[in-house]
């Protein structure tokens, strides 16, 4: 379609906005669609009442114990399960996920991952990503938790397009497994989930046996610090620059320590949106939140489609003192609209759709 242009607006979107104005982004498919920047008189978050289901929502992960055998799921749809995992001992069970992929992402503690191809060492900030089928087991050396990605499709590297392969992060940063083979007698026992369910196969041996492998498939752990974030100095970039895995129906962001722009027409604080083609979902690792007031690393917001989200108005407030953003935290999107699990309802602050409020 051809671009239309009415009224007040500027010539380049997040820049030089008109004087008295809060730009709006109403796209389609993320930010990857076709789309229109509305400049508004009034930020669209400044509701003062909010009557129904659809509201934006925040979780005390901290708060759910979250030491089952699988991860705690807390938002889930037909793609994927986000939870969260306390491993705090290592367990005499082996798991093995035959529902999806599954991706770990360490908050805290320290440790090994077991797999069939061999232990990969953790600490705060690891991705750890298990394809499906994987017999794994944590070997926590602290108490270990975990935000958790369960997805039904295969997790893989975005596509870079013009930034090249290379860009966001380069393959050889990967750490994958070295071989080390088991080989013990006794009674050992691994749980698999399939369709939901449990169950549990018994051998008379270690299960991770491998004595070698090949291949291009494999458990890999990626440190959020071996990340290379873009940026621009003129020109706010949305959150998909920053994309660091992908699945059908779910993209992974990752946001790091990165510059802010630096250009005074430029703007400096995410630009409102809707949210229309996918729920947005941010679990808060580390640091200093700018966009967001009052919330504290262990945290997780979901702001499901069909309502405004934007920087808070102390973000706003905030924009021109700051030049650079000492932030880590996770974001997940989802095509399908996600559902809260009781799990989810038992920690919710009840009061985080007032937060926008002046």
């Amino acid at each position: 379609m051809p671009q239309y242009v009415r009224g007040t607006v500027t010539r380049q979107a997040h820049v030089s906005l008109p004087a008295g104005t809060v730009e709006e982004e109403h796209g389609r498919s993320g930010f990857y669609g076709r789309a229109s920047h509305l400049y508004r008189r009034n930020a669209p978050t400044g509701w003062s009442a909010i009557d129904g289901p659809l509201r934006p929502h925040a979780l005390e992960l901290s708060d759910l114990p979250a030491d089952g055998r699988f991860p705690e799921v807390v938002l889930e749809n037909e793609d994927v399960g986000i939870g969260v995992w306390q491993v705090d001992r290592t367990h005499p069970w082996f798991l093995r996920d035959a529902d999806g992929d599954l991706a770990l992402f360490v908050h805290r503690g320290t440790g090994r991952l077991e797999t069939d191809y061999g232990p990969l060492t953790y600490a705060p900030g690891d991705y750890l990503v298990l394809p499906r089928g994987t017999t794994f087991r944590l070997q926590p050396t602290s108490p270990t938790r975990a935000l958790t990605i369960a997805t039904v499709a295969e997790i893989e590297p975005p596509d870079r397009g013009l930034l090249g392969r290379h860009a966001l992060w380069d393959e050889t940063v990967v750490r994958i497994p070295e071989v080390e083979p088991h080989d013990e007698r006794g009674d050992f026992e691994v749980l698999v989930r399939q369709q939901g369910r449990l169950t549990s196969i018994r051998y008379p041996f270690h299960p991770l046996d491998v004595v070698g492998w090949k291949g291009d498939l494999c458990p890999f752990a990626l440190a959020v610090s071996d990340l290379r974030p873009v940026s621009s100095f003129s020109y706010h970039l949305p959150p998909s620059a920053h994309t660091t895995f992908k699945a059908d129906g779910v993209v992974v962001c990752s946001f790091v320590p990165r510059p802010l722009e630096t250009a005074p027409e430029a703007l400096k604080v995410p630009f409102y949106h809707r949210n229309i083609d996918f729920d947005e979902v941010i679990f808060y690792h580390h640091g200093d939140f700018f966009s967001r007031s009052g919330i504290t690393p262990g945290m997780l917001t979901w702001h499901p489609q069909g309502i405004h989200h934007g920087p808070h108005p102390k973000a706003v407030a905030d924009a021109g003192t700051r030049s650079f953003t000492e932030e880590v935290a996770v974001m997940v999107d989802t095509r399908r609209p996600l559902t809260a699990t009781a799990a989810a309802t038992a920690v919710e602050r009840g009061d985080y759709w007032a937060s926008w409020q002046e």
